[in-house]
């Protein structure tokens, strides 16, 4: 499991990249971080916005002029602010979710930290967290963030993704294993 294939190209990498080096150089790196995380939560839970930042029927003024107001109120750094200003001038707004995971993936690249993405049944406690976190540390060595997804048609266990590694201990998957093993019975 060692590894991760979190990287971005592309115009959103470059992107990422620039604004990454900008955050270093004004020692804002955790700061910037913290406002696109919750930039790219908004983005998540708003219909509007997403189709503000996709849709070719609104102009470039317009949808920085929305952005900004946006940014405004959820009281973002100057640097995100006028890094997304830049963003939506250039027509390039529809990749901000891009360039905000290549940043993170960055960040935590340069960090030595590595995501696990684990799916499971139902959400984890605290302590299945820090347990799961634990082990992943002991396998990877490296720090790990964990990013969890719930999906309650795995029936129960869990599926975790390092980087291209992907672990299915999903009782769903096992139900699936014996159903195919038992139509070779019979």
């Amino acid at each position: 499991m060692a590894g991760t294939d979190e990287t971005v190209g592309g115009l959103a990498g470059r992107y990422a990249l620039a604004l990454y080096e900008l955050a270093d150089q004004n020692k804002q790196l955790d700061a910037v971080a913290s406002d696109l995380t919750s930039l790219q939560s908004l983005i998540a839970e708003s219909g509007d916005l997403r189709s503000l930042i996709r849709s070719p029927v609104y102009g470039r003024d317009q949808q920085a002029e929305a952005i900004a107001a946006i940014l405004e109120r959820a009281g973002a750094s100057d640097l995100v602010r006028r890094f997304v200003g830049v963003v939506a001038e250039n027509g390039r707004l529809f990749a901000l979710p891009r360039m905000i995971q290549g940043f993170i993936a960055e960040l935590r690249r340069r960090r030595g930290e590595v995501t696990a993405k684990v799916i499971s049944a139902r959400a984890l406690s605290e302590t299945q967290r820090n347990a799961l976190a634990e082990t992943l540390q002991k396998k990877i060595g490296g720090k790990v963030e964990i990013d969890t997804q719930i999906d309650p048609s795995l029936l129960g266990g869990l599926i975790v993704q390092v980087g291209s590694r992907m672990v299915d201990g999903s009782l769903k998957s096992k139900l699936e294993r014996l159903k195919f093993a038992m139509k070779g019975v019979g």
